[in-house]
């Protein structure tokens, strides 16, 4: 029986994460140390910008010279298929924030959504084109982003098996951003337990939309 292909998703602050899959390593919006997270070490094949704003663009934070992708189109990379969408960081259609790009990866026989610094509500059109999910990674936070109540709403058009809430205040220098409760209490979670990391392939993902807690991990 061949076994099943396992990946790692750890959180690293504000929008950043690290997924280890066996094909590769990919690192969303690497974050600056001035948002009061370190990266330390970090290495990465593949390195997602999601927009060119301080607290995601920090690629001289990630060691290994990563292939950098900035902008939408359709990439693979290292055996990892890669589509940047075309969308907006405000209401405005970017006139206020400017354009973000939401990073979809089919890697270990599923699928990642990174909706970045997402500013409005998704139009069905892009919900159809963002296809189907297993596992989405959505600011919650308000401020520059979507709020807490916005970010419920997308999920439920979405219906990912499992929500990574990111962009949220936790640390001293987020003060304008709502903290995680907000957006648990709108999900309807009262579990607020986290995990050191998500290990997880295509066989164990739960039946229904699940939101899972990361903790902080300092880069090793």
């Amino acid at each position: 029986m061949l076994q099943c292909k396992i990946m790692e998703i750890s959180w690293l602050g504000h929008s950043c994460f690290r997924i280890r899959g066996k094909q590769a390593c990919v690192v969303t919006d690497p974050v600056s140390p001035g948002k009061g997270y370190s990266l330390g070490k970090l290495n990465a094949d593949i390195v997602t910008v999601s927009h060119d704003h301080n607290g995601h663009n920090y690629t001289a934070g990630v060691c290994d010279s990563p292939h950098v992708l900035c902008r939408p189109g359709e990439y693979e990379v290292s055996g990892v298929l890669i589509i940047g969408l075309a969308s907006f960081h405000d209401t405005s259609r970017g006139s206020e924030r400017g354009k973000n790009t939401i990073f979809v990866f089919e890697t270990e026989e599923m699928s990642i959504c990174h909706l970045g610094d997402l500013g409005y509500s998704l139009t069905a059109s892009q919900i159809e084109e963002i296809g189907k999910v297993d596992i989405l990674m959505i600011p919650v936070g308000g401020g520059s982003t979507i709020n807490a109540t916005a970010a419920s709403s997308i999920v439920r058009q979405i219906e990912p098996k499992i929500v990574l809430p990111m962009h949220y205040k936790a640390s001293l220098f987020q003060d304008t951003l709502e903290p995680i409760e907000v957006f648990l209490k709108e999900m309807g979670v009262s579990d607020t337990s986290t995990k050191p990391k998500l290990s997880i392939n295509k066989n164990n993902l739960p039946p229904t939309t699940q939101v899972t807690l990361l903790e902080l991990q300092p880069v090793k």
